[in-house]
C-alpha cells in the first residue's frame, strides 16, 4: 500500500508516495523551498504544491518542526510564530481536500528508523536525533515512542543546543567537521547524562556524511550510528502515521 508523506523543514518541504510494506519512497521525492516567513497559509500552499506534483489523491501524513498534539501545532521554533495553536490538520486537510495526519518531524523520522532502519529490533532507551536547521529528537523506550520531546532546545552553554550544534550552526559559523563534532559530542554527552540511552541514531541530511564526523565523536558510552533512511525518514514516518489513521 502506498501513502503520501510530506516533511516540513526549516529550509525545505519535501514529499513523495511511500510504499508502507518496504518502508521506502515509491517515487523520487519532490522538494520546494520553505517560504519566508513560513506562515501557516504559505506553508500549506507549498504542501499542496508538493502533493499536487504527483497528482495524489488519498491519505497524507505531514510532519511539523515543533510540538504537535491532536493535529494542533503548539510550538514554532524554526517557522513563523503564527503556527502556535493552529489546527494544522484542518488547515492542510482543507487545502488538500484529503484526510491529513500531522505529527512532530523527529517523531516521524524516529518511528521510520525504529521500524525499517537503524533502530529496528532495538530495545532499551533509543534516541533518534535529526540535525538540520535545528535539532529534532525522538525518544523510544522498549520500542515505544515518547512523543514531542524537542530536546534540541536543551540549554547548552547558555543557548538552545540547536543554536550551537545544528547543521545550520555549522554552516552559519563555517565550522570544520572537527569543530562541529566537538559541539555535537557535548550535546550528546548532555543528553546521555539525562537519559542514559543505549543507542543514538543520527539523522537529517548530514547523516549522508556520517563518515566525516561520527569517528570524531569520542567519550560517549552509547552506541552512535547514522540513520539508514537518512533524510527520507520523515517522509516515511509521516506516511506510516497517515496509513495507521493516527
Amino acid at each position: 500500500m502506498n501513502v503520501f508523506g510530506v516533511d516540513i523543514g526549516g529550509s525545505g518541504i519535501k514529499g513523495a508516495p511511500v510504499n508502507l510494506e518496504r518502508g521506502d519512497l515509491a517515487e523520487p521525492r519532490h522538494k520546494v523551498l520553505t517560504p519566508h516567513p513560513a506562515t501557516p497559509e504559505r506553508v500549506a500552499e507549498c504542501v499542496q504544491e508538493v502533493v499536487g506534483h504527483f497528482g495524489w489523491s488519498g491519505r497524507v501524513g505531514v510532519t511539523f518542526p515543533g510540538v504537535v498534539t491532536g493535529g494542533i501545532t503548539r510550538t514554532a521554533a524554526n517557522v513563523d510564530k503564527g503556527w502556535i495553536d493552529v489546527d494544522a490538520r484542518a488547515l492542510i486537510g482543507d487545502r488538500l481536500g484529503m484526510p491529513v495526519t500531522v505529527l512532530n518531524d523527529a517523531d516521524a523520522a524516529g518511528v521510520a528508523e525504529m521500524t525499517f532502519g537503524a533502530g529496528a529490533g532495538r530495545k532499551g532507551t533509543v534516541f533518534l536525533l535529526t540535525f538540520g536547521t535545528g535539532i529534532g529528537s525522538a525518544l523510544f523506550r522498549e520500542g515505544v515512542l515518547v512523543p514531542n520531546t524537542e530536546l534540541g532546545h536543551l540549554e547548552l552553554h547558555g543557548h538552545d543546543a540547536e543554536k550551537r550544534a545544528s547543521t545550520k550552526a555549522k554552516e552559519d559559523e563555517d565550522l570544520s567537521w572537527e569543530q562541529w563534532a566537538h559541539r555535537v559530542r557535548k550535546y550528546l554527552a548532555h543528553v546521555e547524562m539525562l537519559f542514559s540511552p543505549e543507542l543514538f541514531i543520527i539523522g537529517g541530511g548530514v547523516s549522508r556524511k556520517a563518515e566525516k564526523f561520527l569517528p570524531l565523536i569520542e567519550g560517549i558510552r552509547a552506541e552512535i550510528v547514522p540513520a539508514q533512511l537518512q533524510n527520507n525518514a520523515g517522509i516515511v514516518g509521516a506516511a506510516m502515521a497517515a496509513g495507521a489513521g493516527s
